[in-house]
């Protein structure tokens, strides 16, 4: 047993105990004075003996219901020698340990002796009936005194092991949801930059149309405002957020944009990050329908794959660059929330689609909102 680093108590403070914990206490120590007890019983019919009950069960109870009570003094002895070394835990623990198992000794004799009767003792003193049994039953308090030290200090070493465990993964989390916080103020930023952009590009040549994206952009805001604190939101939710960035866009596009959502039934209480496909969508019109005058389609689809969520994002734009793709903010950001949400249990896949355009596919793990 290693002794655990050292704790600020500087008094004896024995805490009330709670009513149920005194009760399983008291039960614990009865029970083992009763086996105890029923042992020595059979142990004399077995030689033949007629056992004395009542000697064997105060003989029994005398020796445990005072360890009953010297349980917080030995805990609180072993809190105190509490260090990085074992100089002050045996320094304190031998001394501390001859002591306690003497007083408990003396106690356990004197309590037998008078609740059984002098005239009842193989001696006819006090003293010397001390003397008679001293040796045994002290060395079975030194026993008893090292081994609740070393059942006490397990438990103790245990509760702080659960106890560090819990202020880890607290710790986990709070820098995962700071994390994700960052990287949604990342992505915020980036969105309002480009529609504010594209906004200005409209203000002078076609004004009715840039004040009719401003007011989709105020409706869009309004909704991320809503949710801000969210860091997942039902897919459901979602596709409110993106219909309505889907409105600014179709602003802007007009009759060169179109969009198809295919939608599986059962993945719409699912739960994904808040915004997870708006950069998705964000990139597949700026890299691949804005760069063509032709008209375009985006394919937005769903569906349940096991214990996975798959999320895909089609367009039948440019396709990707002959150099492979450059993975700017929105993908960049998208790829390290579900980095930080799931680990290696997400993907996301950048691909060419073989009729012209690009796929982005999502998988994570598949788990039902909760509210």
């Amino acid at each position: 047993m290693s002794p655990l680093p050292a704790t600020p108590e500087d008094t004896l403070e024995i805490p009330p105990p709670a009513r149920h914990a005194g009760l399983l206490a008291f039960g614990f120590w009865t029970l083992l004075a009763l086996s105890y007890a029923l042992s020595g019983g059979l142990s004399s019919i077995s030689e033949g003996n007629d056992p004395d009950w009542t000697r064997a069960l105060v003989w029994n109870a005398a020796n445990f219901y005072p360890w009953m009570a010297l349980v917080p003094l030995v805990g609180w002895l072993g809190r105190r020698s509490a260090g990085p070394g074992w100089n002050r835990f045996l320094a304190l623990h031998i001394p501390a340990g001859l002591a306690i198992a003497l007083a408990q000794t003396l106690l356990h004799l004197v309590v037998f002796w008078y609740a059984c009767g002098p005239g009842r003792m193989p001696v006819a003193t006090l003293a010397a009936f001390v003397r008679m049994q001293f040796a045994y039953t002290y060395h079975l308090a030194l026993l008893t005194y090292w081994v609740m030290l070393v059942v006490l200090r397990g438990l103790e070493s245990r509760r702080h092991l659960r106890d560090e465990r819990l202020r880890n993964a607290r710790l986990e989390t709070q820098l995962a949801q700071s994390q994700l916080q960052a990287l949604r103020m990342q992505l915020q930023p980036h969105f309002l930059f480009n529609t504010l952009n594209a906004i200005s590009a409209l203000a002078l040549a076609e004004p009715l149309r840039a004040r009719l994206m401003i007011a989709r952009l105020s409706d869009f805001l309004r909704m991320t405002l809503d949710q801000r604190h969210a860091q997942q939101v039902p897919l459901a939710r979602e596709m409110e957020f993106l219909r309505c960035y889907l409105d600014i866009q179709q602003v802007r596009f007009q009759d060169r944009l179109s969009t198809r959502l295919d939608l599986a039934e059962d993945t719409l209480r699912a739960a994904v990050p808040s915004m997870i496909l708006q950069p998705l969508v964000e990139n597949a019109l700026r890299h691949g329908l804005l760069a063509t005058a032709q008209p375009g389609c985006l394919h937005i689809a769903s569906r349940r794959d096991g214990d996975l969520l798959h999320l895909c994002v089609d367009d039948d734009g440019l396709g990707l660059p002959p150099d492979g793709p450059l993975e700017g903010v929105g993908l960049g950001n998208t790829r390290a929330r579900l980095q930080v949400l799931f680990g290696a249990a997400a993907s996301l896949r950048l691909s060419g689609r073989r009729e012209g355009g690009t796929r982005v596919e999502l998988r994570f793990p598949f788990r039902e909102h909760v509210a």
